[in-house]
């Protein structure tokens, strides 16, 4: 029997040394921690540390832990917006962020787009705008944005904050933090853990406009707004019993991806896409859904299948290899592969040659 590879873009493959992980958070007694305890503040502490270093975030930046990254949705509307937030929408996840601000009783307003296309050029937003939404990974359709085009936004409208939903590209992305104030992922995807935290990191502009709104009187939620979180997060707490085991795998995951390596790890993941969009251009059954090569995702590659979709499934899963499938109405003609760190070359070089060998 194969061994089964997951390329689903989340949950995905878990990293391969996870397990080992587990078995010593155990022998550590880390899953019944009390999060009050010296150990889960030197815990956190790692997994914070990390991730500032391996991502290149600066010290005006903070990193908070949250239950997932729909949570932190809901949060940077809570925090950030009084009124009136600005969304760049392609696709269903993107089109989630806006229609939570909707539901928040906010007056957002959205510039969309068809899922495959994305966003460029200059774009005309409201000088009352507080919070600029843009997804750099639309999970859904597999289009990327390109951060040059987030910089230009926040260059071009210093009256807003900026927000980037990283959930399925992070650790790829090599962002300017300093031109962005707010990002946030789940753990599920690129950093290849169980689902059930979310890390939301926001600078100090994001600080002062959740406690100005807080003075006002406007609810910013209860336990988990961006001044109580900050408050812990200092003293590498955090206000709630969190998920201690996964924020120590977060820890050690992280360490694991330092000694790779950030700049071999993300000329891994040029490498596998390449590869992978080549086979599907050249595929007379298969092609890229996203066509326009500066908007195709490095990390989540759509695959336009048509017809083939379930033969091709079943295809593959008899080889163990285990696609996701297309997002809501695309369920039935395409596929989605995550190309996550965790996924190596070589099950990325199988997943080809057997695309290849794919005849219907």
């Amino acid at each position: 029997m194969n061994p089964k590879i997951n390329f689903t873009p989340g949950p995905s493959q878990l990293y391969f040394t996870v397990e080992d992980h587990v078995r010593q958070a155990f022998k550590e007694g880390v899953p019944s921690l009390s999060h009050r305890s010296k150990k889960f503040e030197a815990i956190s502490q790692e997994a914070t540390e990390g991730l500032r270093e391996l991502l290149g975030i600066m010290p005006t930046h903070h990193i908070y832990f949250t239950g997932s990254a729909n949570e932190i949705w809901e949060r940077i509307i809570q925090n950030l917006v009084e009124t009136e937030s600005f969304h760049f929408v392609n696709g269903a996840f993107s089109k989630r962020f806006y229609e939570i601000a909707q539901q928040l009783h906010k007056a957002p307003r959205k510039l969309e787009t068809e899922p495959g296309n994305g966003f460029s050029g200059e774009v005309d937003i409201p000088s009352s705008t507080e919070l600029i939404a843009l997804t750099h990974n639309e999970t859904s359709t597999g289009v990327t944005t390109n951060p040059e085009f987030i910089y230009t936004v926040k260059e071009k409208n210093q009256h807003a904050l900026i927000a980037v939903d990283a959930v399925s590209s992070l650790p790829y992305p090599s962002f300017n933090y300093s031109r962005i104030n707010t990002a946030f992922f789940s753990v599920q995807k690129g950093f290849g853990l169980p689902a059930g935290l979310g890390v939301w990191i926001a600078d100090d502009a994001c600080l002062a406009k959740a406690e100005s709104l807080l003075s006002k009187g406007i609810s910013i939620g209860s336990f988990h707004n961006l001044p109580t979180l900050h408050a812990h997060a200092v003293k590498n707490q955090t206000p709630e019993t969190p998920n201690v085991l996964g924020i120590y795998l977060l820890g050690k995951v992280i360490g694991d991806m330092q000694r790779r390596g950030i700049d071999i790890i993300r000329k891994e993941t040029e490498y596998k896409a390449a590869i992978l969009y080549q086979a599907l251009d050249a595929h007379p059954l298969l092609k890229s859904f996203v066509q326009d090569k500066n908007l195709q995702s490095k990390t989540v590659i759509v695959a336009e299948c048509g017809v083939h979709t379930e033969k091709l499934t079943e295809f593959l899963i008899e080889k163990g290899l285990y696609p996701g499938d297309g997002y809501g109405s695309s369920r039935k003609n395409q596929l989605r592969f995550a190309n996550f760190p965790t996924h190596s070359k070589e099950q990325y070089e199988l997943l080809v040659d057997s695309l290849e060998k794919f005849a219907g």
